[in-house]
């Protein structure tokens, strides 16, 4: 039933003109939460989808346990999606009901959240973490194709750097539905060394049927999720100082639902020699230790223009490779191959420890920006900046006085080398439009509108303060210099650091607590890169949700904002650049999602996005 669901997507795809320019993402149900406010009240809200009719209206219901169904609003809501209602007993547990009305009468259906008696601020999610492993790293999608999200859960144990020698546990990745159900898990073994640079997942509908597939690195001895070994379990690849240099490397795509491999191949690229992966870059040289040769990231894009490919991506110190994958109909097919080959390559030493993706040429199809380089959607080199590799990179609209969309991104300048450590540049050409932090090592740096008294974006790290999207200092930069995160009342950008969420007082020049999950139980994950399990809009309206793990590894703890808004946006999980940007967020040196438009001061109405949604299963 699953793969005849692919050819009629295909099919579709193919025969109706009206959808040549247009990506075929996720079908995905109102998402309604309820969520605890102070004095007994709740804050309801739910998700608008980027095709749904302007002006839509909803209506809202509660119901306790048993009871009847009462409508809680008099007139149609149409200013926003959310609610605020007063419990009338706290001690009860409520179940909300949002209906869409259609030409003025409601859908059929309607999506339901119940809010149990004495609720928490979180939404919880119980564990069955193997001993001595932590959540880590986690993705969204929807596995089962119901218009809900599961989550993909990276569970690690101990791991290490590529610089540092030591045995490492084997990768563990669970499924989890949003209640707790634990649909499979899978082990990728010891030739699979466990660390932040060496497995990339990827979870995304990649052939269009409805249901998310996953998509990492394999090898030797990679238990799937219904048992079945890859490889040859027998084999143990690594060296005396814990790496693996030497044996088979394969790609395999997962079930989502079942986490069983549907196919395997070899990885592209191969390791070939050892030493052959450095140059020229902020971190030039060489060596034969598996430090360069093993630095992986991944993402996925739409090359097409259509159905999304699934871009595996290998070095950045020096010789830089991606390979784009398609999976389609059943069969895994190779695309392209991008190769900076040496260090003579201007290419070559121009990656990043994370990357992003965005149409940055306006044709339909995406571009994969890789630090200070960009390749094009047919695998060819479309511009290098020359600015060497870094650890963060923002792409937005973050100028809206130009056209189209810029980058913002930090770099290591050590090693005998100069140039800038911080830069906004074109995304469409790599033109530099401003440069900052000369010859200075910057590694960490965020790019966001928190200033409304100056247009578009400011950008901050590094040492010299916060600056607008124009480059111009206009004072000291937050401490926070980590995730953004849509939290309160208005279009700008809130800050998010460890277990922080933060708003900017722009007049003061100070930061105020929104949110600590410490005061729940939770910690950040990485030491003191202090990121997320994951930062998304997975559910409610338009404004992100963050996810912790707790204290003692059990649970994952869903928070969601209740501040009301009269922004009435659709879900940015719509916007093509903001979902790619959730299934590569957990790549490398975790960064956030960014929208392909500006998000801002003065922003009431979201473009429309060229997309089709499937029907509901």
């Amino acid at each position: 039933m699953r793969r005849s669901c692919i050819v009629l997507s295909l099919f579709l795809i193919s025969i109706l003109p009206s959808l040549t320019a247009q990506r075929l993402m996720e079908y995905l149900d109102r998402g309604i939460v309820a969520v605890p406010q102070a004095g007994g009240k709740v804050f309801v809200s739910w998700r608008l989808s980027a095709t749904d009719p302007a002006g839509l209206g909803f209506n809202l219901y509660r119901s306790p346990a048993g009871g009847r169904l009462v409508k809680l609003n008099s007139q149609p809501l149409v200013q926003s999606t959310g609610y605020v209602d007063q419990l009338p007993d706290s001690n009860l547990a409520y179940t909300y009901t949002v209906k869409a009305l259609v030409n003025g009468r409601e859908a059929e259906g309607g999506k339901s959240y119940t809010l149990p008696a004495h609720p928490q601020r979180f939404l919880s999610i119980p564990l069955q973490t193997p001993t001595g492993y932590t959540p880590n790293d986690a993705s969204v999608a929807d596995l089962d194709g119901d218009g809900q999200y599961e989550i993909i859960l990276h569970q690690t144990g101990r791991g290490r750097d590529n610089a540092s020698s030591g045995v490492t546990d084997p990768p563990v990745f669970q499924a989890y539905t949003l209640a707790g159900k634990l649909l499979w898990t899978i082990n990728l073994g010891k030739n699979i060394r466990e660390g932040a640079h060496y497995t990339q997942f990827m979870a995304y509908d990649l052939d269009g049927d409805g249901r998310a597939e996953l998509a990492m690195k394999t090898a030797d001895g990679t238990i799937d999720g219904r048992g079945k070994v890859i490889g040859d379990s027998t084999k143990d690849w690594r060296n005396r100082d814990g790496k693996v240099l030497d044996g088979p490397e394969f790609f395999t795509i997962f079930d989502g639902l079942t986490g069983a491999a549907l196919a395997t191949t070899d990885y592209i690229p191969a390791r070939g020699r050892i030493n052959g992966w450095g140059g020229r870059g902020g971190n030039g040289g060489n060596d034969n230790s598996g430090n360069r040769v093993d630095r992986f990231t991944a993402c996925v894009a739409y090359l097409d223009g259509k159905l999304p490919s699934v871009v595996m991506c290998r070095g950045y110190y020096g010789r830089t490779v991606l390979a784009a994958w398609d999976w389609r109909g059943g069969r895994l097919r190779s695309r392209w191959v991008f190769d900076s080959k040496d260090s003579s390559n201007p290419y070559s030493g121009m990656g990043n420890h994370n990357l992003s993706v965005a149409d940055v040429d306006g044709d339909g199809k995406d571009e994969i920006i890789y630090g200070s380089m960009c390749v094009d959607d047919n695998g060819k080199g479309l511009y290098t900046t020359g600015l060497r590799h870094g650890d963060a990179i923002h792409v937005s609209d973050l100028d809206p006085s130009r056209p189209g969309e810029e980058v913002f991104g930090v770099h290591e300048i050590e090693e005998r080398t100069t140039g800038p450590g911080s830069a906004m540049y074109d995304a469409r050409t790599g033109e530099v439009i401003w440069t900052g932090d000369a010859d200075k090592d910057v590694g960490r740096g965020v790019s966001a509108d928190i200033d409304p008294r100056h247009p578009g974006a400011e950008s901050w790290g590094g040492s010299e303060g916060l600056r607008t999207a124009k480059g111009e200092r206009i004072g000291e930069g937050p401490r926070s210099v980590n995730f953004i995160i849509s939290w309160d009342d208005d279009p700008l950008s809130e800050l998010l650091n460890g277990t922080l969420i933060e708003k900017w007082d722009y007049t003061q020049g100070k930061l105020t607590k929104l949110l600590d999950a410490r005061d729940y139980g939770c910690v950040s994950n990485n030491g003191t890169k202090a990121n997320p399990v994951l930062s998304a809009d997975i559910l409610g309206d338009w404004r992100e949700e963050v996810i912790y793990r707790s204290a003692d590894n059990r649970e994952l703890r869903i928070f969601s904002t209740n501040i009301p808004t009269q922004l009435k946006f659709y879900t940015f999980m719509h916007d093509p650049q903001y979902r790619l940007s959730i299934a590569w967020q957990n790549v490398g040196y975790n960064q956030p999602p960014h929208t392909s438009f500006f998000l801002g001061e003065g922003v009431k109405n979201l473009p429309k996005p060229a997309i089709v949604l499937p029907k509901q299963r």
